[in-house]
């Protein structure tokens, strides 16, 4: 049994145009930290965040295809995993 099992996919309101909102606000603020002060171990540690969430992301999203079936899969095509319109 997972920690949270959603019954009905949620396409409404912000993820109407995002898959992964929670995921995007850390990536914002990771790389907004960064960008603040610059430095190797910096661009390190954003780097294995960004590649972390991105990966646990994809991970979600093989289990949401398995879990909602077409209806995910027409979501993904509507929708970016990010940034809206973009990424």
């Amino acid at each position: 049994m997972g920690f949270e099992k959603t019954a009905e996919l949620v396409t409404t309101g912000i993820f109407r145009y995002i898959r992964h909102p929670m995921y995007s606000s850390l990536l914002l603020l990771g790389w907004g930290i960064f960008w603040k002060a610059p430095s190797w171990a910096g661009a390190v540690l954003v780097a294995a965040a960004t590649a972390c969430l991105i990966a646990t992301a994809k991970t979600e999203e093989r289990e949401n295809v398995r879990f909602f079936g077409a209806a995910y899969a027409a979501y993904m095509r509507q929708t970016r995993i990010f940034i809206p319109f973009l990424f």
